[in-house]
């Protein structure tokens, strides 16, 4: 019976053992046409599967769109795949993989630790069409190293430095790093985070120009801003690289400390050039008329003055004493308002071709009214131009060689040219002042001329014209 029992379980183990290594065996013969079991390539589970279709898992992971390259300027250019017959395959280095794994060995997996080995597949491309597209890149082509110079220019800013020979393109590094970069099939190539820029040396020239851009740099520096009411006029480099003194050559002068001098007429010139600019006194104004043209109104009273010569010795003392400072300048004559628009949005403007008078506040108008203006056919006429009303009066008699009229209200504007009312005319406007003008002034209902009164102030502008 022992004997019956042991035979029997000898048998059993027997068949048990035989169906192990059978298939042990036929796992072995499974994996002997693939990949054994656990094998991970690039991040794809291969096992049993053949070298054309793990292949072509790969090369669906791997689309490549090309390398897009960006220079130091941040311009991008691109290496697509198609322009130079890019292809990839990783069928060569698949098979020398295979031929490592021992398909009788595949238990080794089963027990061990499986890895995810990452291969990269073999590259080709037009090596020649390659060449040119990279050789014909823009950064490729800029100024050769042996002409690339140190050099002061002058322009709309000042001086200005040009150093050619700072941040130049490494060529030779950056194609070996494009070549990489396409090569192992990377997305982007950032030549500036790549360190593909670098200095050249400089030689003794270079050297002193540098020395003299920073005794320019500094020369220019200047902090002084010159305020005409909301206009700003900075004295920037622009300005002060022209207060430099020169010799015959245009070549800079030094003092014995060897800094650069400055020209003291040549400061003044700017004061004149900004005098020229921002003084409205006596001269042409293009202005908006209420009947919709634009008007050139030469002339007149009104207006701002500065005060060159005040200006020309607060310029060179500040400018050079270096200071940092806005700057309002001194007047021989103020308007209401400072900068070019000095008129502003509260005025009165007279119109003597349409024979009306309009009073502007704060840009509405409030007050419209025919008027009667200087006897053109007797040669009174009124004079054009801008004038400002200085002063206001009551009750008093207007007088003349061969008059003597009693006014309410006198507003004057110009000498003895004024804004009144005139209580011997029952009519206004028209062609009246063409035959039976006044002496010059501007003849005005009572009614219209009293508001006129209580609301303009002294200073306020007079702009008359025809």
């Amino acid at each position: 019976m022992r004997k019956s029992v042991l035979k029997g379980s000898c048998i059993g183990g027997s068949i048990i053992l035989l169906s192990i290594i059978a298939m042990y065996l036929g796992l072995a013969y499974y994996y002997a046409e693939g990949f054994s079991y656990g094998t991970w390539i690039n991040g794809i589970y291969c096992a049993g599967k053949s070298i054309p279709e793990v292949n072509e898992e790969l090369l669906k992971q791997c689309d490549y769109a090309g390398l897009t390259i960006t220079d130091s300027d941040g311009k991008s250019y691109t290496i697509s795949p198609q322009e130079i017959d890019f292809s990839a395959d990783y069928g060569e280095v698949l098979k020398l993989y295979q031929q490592q794994q021992n398909p009788y060995l595949w238990v080794d997996n089963l027990i061990g630790d499986t890895k995810d080995r990452t291969i990269d597949p073999l590259i080709q491309y037009d090596h020649a069409a390659y060449e040119s597209k990279v050789s014909n890149l823009p950064f490729f082509h800029g100024i050769p190293e042996a002409d690339r110079a140190v050099k002061i220019i002058k322009g709309s800013q000042g001086y200005q430095l040009v150093n050619e020979r700072t941040h130049v393109l490494n060529e030779e590094k950056t194609r070996e790093l494009i070549r990489t970069a396409f090569e192992s099939m990377d997305a982007e190539l950032d030549l500036e985070a790549e360190g593909c820029y670098q200095d050249l040396s400089l030689d003794e020239e270079m050297e002193e120009t540098l020395a003299l851009w920073d005794k320019l740099s500094e020369y220019q520096d200047c902090g002084i801003v010159y305020r005409f009411g909301e206009d700003s006029v900075p004295v920037d480099a622009g300005v002060v690289c022209d207060f430099l003194m020169l010799d015959e050559n245009g070549d800079f002068m030094f003092d014995e400390r060897g800094d650069l001098i400055t020209d003291p007429e040549k400061v003044y010139e700017f004061i004149d050039f900004l005098a020229d600019a921002y003084d409205t006194v006596d001269g042409v104004r293009n202005f908006t008329a209420t009947r919709g043209d634009v008007v050139a109104v030469e002339g007149g009273t009104y207006g701002n003055k500065i005060d060159r010569e005040a200006e020309k010795e607060y310029l060179l003392q500040a400018f050079l004493e270096k200071r940092r400072e806005e700057h309002e300048p001194l007047y021989l004559q103020t308007a209401l308002r400072q900068g070019k628009d000095d008129i502003g949005d509260t005025y009165i403007e007279v119109d003597m071709t349409e024979q009306m008078l309009y009073y502007y506040e704060k840009g509405e108008l409030v007050i419209e009214t025919p008027v009667v203006t200087g006897n053109t056919s007797l040669r009174r006429g009124t004079p054009s131009g801008t004038n400002f009303v200085y002063n206001k009066q009551r009750n008093r008699v207007l007088r003349g060689e061969d008059y003597a009229s009693p006014v309410k209200y006198w507003i004057p504007v110009k000498g003895a040219i004024g804004i009144h009312d005139a209580s011997w005319r029952n009519q206004y406007g028209g062609e009246i002042y063409k035959t039976n003008g006044s002496h010059g002034c501007i003849n005005t209902p009572l009614e219209e001329v009293s508001k006129l009164y209580d609301m303009v102030e002294i200073g306020t502008p007079c702009v008359m014209f025809y």
